[in-house]
């Protein structure tokens, strides 16, 4: 510890600390513009410089040391003086605009000018006259408000790792540029706006929001983002009712003040015009609105007349991963205490039901078992089927930082995709090998002794079978199934066995297949065999698609669980639930969505409740989903839009978004977080928890009035162990994470640490079998799909944010130079994608980021809808359906 005094106070401090930090620390503030906690030192802009006795000049406080003995003063006459002169040399050449900028009243050189008492400039500067770079939809770049503090370029190098831009020319003529100082809109950007976060001037704004209201206009409420399930938070900003901007929070526990580009920018979803604002009921075929008692009448009608004339089990209710974990509890009691159904099931069962499978089988726990930023502390990273800087931003920063560190990365992955280009393994491999591919690894390690003896003896069971199984597993054989070299595995297996932490991190690329469970199986025995559980910066980490599928899982929005994933197949929790519900509850597993559109088609289905899914664009085989959804007798939709779905119900129930109501959501990490409201619900909307409790309530059911959300949550953490601490008051700032057994426990950043939540983890012998669709003359090429860095899910949200849109607007088809050239198809060409189950048009991006043989695109487009191609073919465990391989045939139409 080195002692000083700073300003007369005597403060203590660890040594190779600055001056503006040991300042920090003991409350005194001193001014800056390039400093920044995160970034590298830079110390250019000088207005930090204090005086140090026996110094012979000011000294910049960001990077001077303290040293032992030291007398500081930040505030002499001469500090003074020359952050006035500073301040005068920066306003020399800064437009005088400061009335009508974008940034005025959140503008670190205006509030300093204030502070100092500058009211304007003494020299006589030359003022920059460069054009105004709007060529971005989401950021404007005003390069004659640029103070060259440099905080852009640091944070989009260091901590985005992307290197956009950087200083160019010299004297006065450097500025800011891209490379070949093109527009920001054509370079490789990629509007994740930490830029504009760290920017003390009006430089960079948010286009969006100009014009829309001043800083001291608008009101900011703290939320959780509402796309994938890194759980961001961040404040929405809030002028007359409306959201007119995001604004990142430095206190956000997963993202800090960084952000995606649908963090930031894919908000005006919200106030789209194409918003539902009114109950709609269908009458010879076109929709009228209604009231909400009529809707709720003529709901509760239909409902009641169908399942006293077929019985309960004829209903089923799809629950939803972008509602708040108060709202699927009230899904699943819903259906379970007031219908009598036992079949409810949300879009988990398409993305991770694998996981929630297989993890449980191996763990006893289907969840990620370490937090996020234990990643950035790795010294081994195995991503396998994650393309994470395009689904998971946010945990993609963290393996940026953990490489700094100098962990090795390997990936898994059929394409070329970003975070192969920083790897250094990429194994490229065949879609649908998984299995041989981990137990390839698993069998190098074995061969070469390099396993936990100790962990597999005392924390594990069933290793033998395991052991038997990979045995015709070796690099050469596993190299004729995946595609991969044989050393190349040999490599991969030896790094992770010999890490200290390596950590696992997989997404759909893993569970979206016919083997998904044993996929995740095969994960699981790879993390035991080496001991990499239940340890920090170590373990098997699924990384969830959306922002509450976990919630949603953890709700028991499932056909075999209650709330907490207690079975219903043990008649004690049936008995539980039934005495706390009031009611007769089903004691039996239910359908899962596949098994309820197959059963809809099929005439035992007879009415659907979904709630905020859009199965008509996420679903496989979509024309089978349509006819099936078609043959039911009545359909009720609750949505925020009009969606491909919601055109086929005869009810639309209108809700809210995220930004209209108090809630919960659940990340990745298992992190618990508030959402609040911020505007009062649009039109004549309602949002979700109060129209599922108003349906009960007309279907004579009384044990469903609440006042808040928060009371939902109070009853969900009395039925629900690992929820059991959980309460709004114990939520406001950082979230809990579960398991959270009482109002004391911390919660659990990681699991299994003594033991696993089965007792002893098991090991499971898992064969390679191939997909259940392969490549043949007729269709010769494989499909595989997946996600884009600018949209989510099936874009009923992003494709209304008009930045988002106007970036990437038109999908694409993946495909092979090689091919291409054989089939005459130049970029940008209009092809026909052909499966067994039907066809699309779509535009071809020749590429070699996929392999010859291999296609891709994604889900997220109506004019393209993928999933009209891809197969139903299900897991038999997980009942996932296998949307990541299928075979097709490609025909040129122009």
């Amino acid at each position: 510890m080195i002692n000083v005094v700073i300003d007369g106070k005597n403060v203590s401090v660890p040594s190779g600390t600055s001056i503006l930090k040991a300042a920090r620390y003991n409350g005194i503030e001193i001014p800056n513009l390039c400093y920044d906690p995160e970034l590298t030192v830079f110390g250019a802009c000088r207005i930090c410089v204090v005086e140090v006795e026996g110094a012979r000049n000011l000294m910049a406080a960001c990077c001077t040391e303290v040293a032992e003995g030291m007398v500081v003063h930040t505030q002499s006459a001469s500090v003074v003086e020359a952050r006035k002169m500073i301040i005068e040399l920066l306003l020399a050449n800064h437009p005088e605009d400061c009335m009508t900028c974008q940034k005025f009243g959140n503008c670190k050189l205006a509030d300093y000018a204030y502070l100092y008492g500058v009211r304007k400039s003494s020299f006589a500067g030359e003022k920059r006259s460069e054009p105004v770079d709007t060529s971005n939809p989401c950021i404007e770049r005003d390069m004659n408000k640029c103070i060259r503090c440099g905080k852009c370029v640091r944070v989009c190098s260091e901590i985005q790792g992307r290197h956009i831009v950087d200083f160019s020319s010299r004297g006065f003529g450097t500025k800011i540029a891209t490379f070949f100082d093109m527009p920001l809109g054509q370079s490789e950007c990629v509007t994740c706006g930490s830029c504009v976060a760290v920017c003390p001037t009006g430089a960079l704004t948010e286009a969006v929001m100009k014009g829309q209201g001043r800083s001291w206009e608008i009101k900011k409420v703290r939320t959780t983002c509402p796309y994938c399930g890194c759980g961001c938070n961040f404040d929405l900003n809030v002028k007359d009712n409306r959201v007119i901007g995001v604004t990142s929070n430095p206190s956000s526990p997963v993202n800090g003040r960084h952000l995606c580009v649908k963090g930031r920018f894919g908000y005006d979803f919200i106030h789209s015009p194409e918003r539902l604002t009114a109950p709609l009921i269908k009458e010879n075929g076109e929709f009228k609105e209604v009231s909400w008692d009529k809707a709720f009448n003529y709901v509760v009608e239909r409902i009641s007349e169908i399942r006293n004339r077929y019985g309960s089990d004829s209903l089923a209710v799809l629950s939803s991963a972008r509602c708040t974990n108060e709202e699927n509890y009230l899904l699943n009691k819903f259906a379970r205490a007031v219908l009598g159904t036992p079949n409810i099931d949300h879009c988990a069962r398409l993305c991770h039901a694998s996981t929630v499978a297989g993890l449980a089988l191996a763990y006893g726990s289907g969840a990620m078992t370490n937090s996020i930023r234990e990643v950035r502390d790795a010294d081994f990273i195995l991503v396998i089927g994650s393309n994470t800087t395009e689904t998971h931003p946010i945990i993609s920063l963290e393996i940026r930082k953990a490489l700094k560190k100098g962990a090795k990365l390997a990936v898994a992955d059929p394409r070329k995709i970003e975070l192969t280009g920083l790897a250094d393994f990429h194994l490229q491999i065949r879609p649908g090998t998984n299995v041989a591919l981990i137990n390839g690894l698993i069998n190098v390690i074995l061969e070469e002794d390099l396993w936990d003896k100790e962990f597999v003896k005392n924390r594990t069971e069933n290793f033998s079978a395991m052991q038997k199984a990979v045995l015709k597993y070796n690099p050469e054989y596993v190299a004729g199934i995946t595609g991969v070299d044989a050393e190349l595995i040999r490599q991969v297996a030896r790094a992770y066995a010999r890490a200290e932490k390596a950590t696992i991190l997989y997404t759909m690329g893993v569970t979206q297949h016919t083997s998904g469970t044993n996929n995740v199986l095969a994960i699981a025995n790879l993390a035991m065999l080496c001991g990499q559980i239940g340890k920090p910066s170590s373990g098997v980490n699924p990384l969830r698609g959306q922002n509450n599928v976990q919630g949603a899982c953890d709700m028991g929005a499932l056909p075999n669980v209650f709330p907490g994933y207690q079975p219903v197949a043990d008649p004690a929790n049936v008995q539980k639930f039934g005495q706390a519900w009031n009611a007769e509850v089903p004691g039996k597993i239910g359908l899962t969505v596949g098994e309820m559109i197959d059963g809809a088609l099929a005439g035992h289905i007879k009415s659907m409740y979904i709630v905020g899914e859009n199965p008509m664009l996420s679903d496989p085989d979509i024309q089978h989903v349509q006819k099936a959804l078609e043959s039911l007798e009545f359909l009720v939709v609750q949505d925020i839009f009009l969606t491909e779905t919601a055109k086929l119900a005869d009810v639309v129930l209108p809700g809210t978004s995220f930004a209209e109501k108090d809630g919960t959501f659940t990340n990745t990490e298992r992190r618990v977080q508030r959402i609040r409201k911020a505007i009062k619900p649009i039109g004549n909307t309602k949002p979700d928890w109060q129209i599922i409790c108003s349906l009960a309530e007309k279907m004579g059911y009384r044990q469903m009035k609440y006042f808040h959300p928060s009371e939902i949550m109070d009853e969900i953490a009395r039925l629900t162990p690992i929820y059991g601490g959980i309460s709004y008051d114990r939520l406001e700032e950082q979230g809990l994470q579960w398991p959270c057994g009482d109002k004391k426990h911390p919660g659990t950043p990681i699991l299994h640490k003594d033991k696993f939540t089965r007792g002893l983890g098991k090991f499971h012998a898992v064969e390679y079998h191939p997909p259940a669709e392969t490549p043949d003359n007729e269709f010769p090429f494989i499909l595989t799909t997946g996600r884009r860095l600018y949209h989510y899910h099936t874009g009923t949200m992003t494709r209304k944010a008009k930045g988002i849109e106007a970036i990437y607007g038109n999908e694409f088809l993946e495909i092979n130079p090689y091919d291409a050239d054989k089939l005459g198809i130049n970029d940008r060409d209009t092809v026909r994608l052909f499966s067994r189950r039907g066809s699309i048009t779509i535009k071809a991006c020749v590429t070699d980021r996929v392999n010859p043989g291999t296609v891709f695109t994604s889900f997220h487009f109506t004019e393209n809808p993928i999933n009209i191609v891809t197969n139903t073919a299900w897991d038999p465990i997980a009942k996932i359906p296998e949307l990541k391989v299928c075979a097709v045939r490609i025909e040129k139409i122009s």
